[in-house]
């Protein structure tokens, strides 16, 4: 579909089925078939010539792009209302990527603290060799983004909301702190999915997603995806080009499957996420309930201006302690016991003894990361079958 009829489709969900493909498929076909090959053949040495100078579009080899993941990436613009997208064989490869392709020696990077376990090490352990300096600052600390700001300051890389713990970064004065200081904001917005938020509107130079999540939706693929205007996602699909982290062609057909059906999906996340938080916050056995949608929470003014929804994730504190939180855990039937998200599935997970593992009880503390925090992670099972299983779970503690 060109951009032109792209930008006619104005409700999400029918952007969601319809963006990005052509009604004349294959064989006539009603879906985006599989294209299954590493290499695309010219006719001649003519066209050839065309395609190097730039006036054929058209595909050479694999690792630059397949039509089932460019169909991919088409929608996946839409629905984000980017001008360009690129998609990744994982999430951690866009970030990384994208992270590499604006930063270098003797640069200065700044990341929300309450990040992504494997993105804090990348920051400090692969960058920090490359001569990267990272700043963490607390995310939705608007003051504290800007005192961290330096001369050298190129990258500012926000998670909103958070993980675990999310809180939320208010993106547009984000945005401003970080232009007026001549870097780049990039977010990841995975918790969010385009659906709940969409960052660009708010003054993000780049979005990244992990398509693993919510945006595949059914626990059976691995994507990444990075997506703004087409100056900014042009040096990280370069350097992609270099590292080779590309899609496979059946996980983009997989992923065009899931997004199909996205806002549907995420209203029903939305929906039992918030109907988890109000049952856990008023529980005597519950110390704390971290979730945007409640009006405790520290950011909530901030998600009610900047979300349409909350998400299925909530995280929360058992009381009394390590054994009574595992002895919870273990006694939930429905979710199932793992570390991802945003899958039909419910999920939960206990950070400190899985993600967070190699670091000491100490360490682990500073980042919040206690021995009693639970992150339930709510599938697309109805309401009430989720909130018995918890109440039956917490009254075997």
């Amino acid at each position: 579909m060109s951009p032109e009829k792209r930008a006619d489709l104005k409700g999400f969900s029918t952007r969601s089925v319809h963006a990005g493909e052509s009604r004349d498929k294959y064989a006539n076909a009603i879906t985006t078939p599989v294209v299954q090959s590493s290499v695309f053949v010219f006719d001649d040495t003519a066209e050839m010539k065309q395609y190097v100078a730039g006036k054929k579009n058209r595909l050479e080899y694999g690792r630059y792009g397949n039509p089932t993941q460019r169909v991919a990436e088409e929608k996946l613009a839409a629905l984000e209302e980017a001008q360009d997208a690129l998609l990744f064989a994982t999430g951690m490869a866009a970030v990384t990527t994208a992270l590499l392709a604006f930063l270098s020696g003797g640069d200065h990077l700044v990341v929300t603290d309450d990040c992504y376990r494997k993105t804090r090490v990348f920051s400090e352990t692969t960058l920090a060799r490359l001569g990267v300096e990272t700043t963490f600052v607390r995310a939705g600390d608007c003051e504290a983004l800007a005192d961290a700001m330096r001369k050298n300051t190129k990258v500012v890389l926000a998670e909103s909301p958070t993980n675990p713990h999310l809180y939320i970064v208010d993106l547009a004065r984000a945005a401003e702190i970080t232009a007026r200081n001549g870097a780049k904001l990039l977010v990841d917005s995975t918790f969010a999915t385009p659906y709940n938020q969409q960052p660009l509107k708010l003054g993000a130079d780049l979005v990244i997603h992990s398509g693993t999540k919510y945006l595949g939706g059914h626990n059976d693929l691995l994507a990444g995806v990075v997506l703004g205007a087409e100056q900014v996602v042009g040096p990280v699909r370069d350097l992609q080009g270099q590292l080779g982290p590309t899609i496979d062609p059946h996980c983009a057909y997989l992923l065009l499957r899931g997004l199909k059906t996205l806002a549907l999906r995420v209203d029903k996340h939305n929906k039992n996420g918030l109907a988890i938080a109000r049952f856990l916050e008023n529980h005597p056995k519950i110390e704390r309930v971290y979730y945007p949608g409640l009006d405790t929470h520290p950011d909530h003014e901030v998600a009610k201006k900047q979300m349409r929804g909350f998400g299925g994730v909530v995280s929360f504190l058992v009381k009394d302690g390590l054994e009574k939180t595992l002895l919870f855990i273990d006694s939930l039937t429905l979710p199932y016991l793992g570390p991802s998200l945003g899958g039909v599935e419910s999920l939960v997970y206990h950070p400190a003894t899985l993600t967070f593992n190699d670091l000491s009880k100490a360490e682990r503390e500073k980042l919040g990361i206690t021995d009693n925090l639970v992150r339930y992670a709510a599938g697309i099972e109805d309401e009430e079958d989720i909130i018995a299983d918890l109440e039956q779970a917490l009254r075997t503690i």
